[in-house]
């Protein structure tokens, strides 16, 4: 069985696929976004989930959707719980 990889967190997408590239910081992004520049800080290091509001924000301010920013956090959320979550003890219910 291969190890399961852990998907990106939305804050390195951010910062790799969308703040580098356009060379702005976080001060900035939270400017355009009307919120506190640490909520912009502690996504990027991976300190704090995405919240939905932060994942509206960031799709109109970027053109995209909040559903492609609250994804990408459902599938870190996930791959990280399947991989220190123990469900070893639950059986499955069977049909009769």
């Amino acid at each position: 069985m291969t190890p399961l990889t852990i998907p990106s967190h939305p804050g390195e997408v951010l910062a790799e696929l969308y703040r580098s590239p356009l060379g702005m910081r976080a001060v900035t992004l939270a400017k355009n976004l009307d919120v506190p520049r640490t909520r912009i800080e502690r996504l990027v290091k991976g300190e704090t989930a995405l919240s939905v509001d932060t994942a509206m924000r960031l799709a109109k301010f970027f053109g995209t959707t909040a559903e492609f920013w609250i994804n990408l956090q459902r599938a870190h959320d996930l791959a990280r719980a399947r991989k220190t979550i123990d469900l070893s003890d639950i059986t499955p219910l069977s049909a009769a």
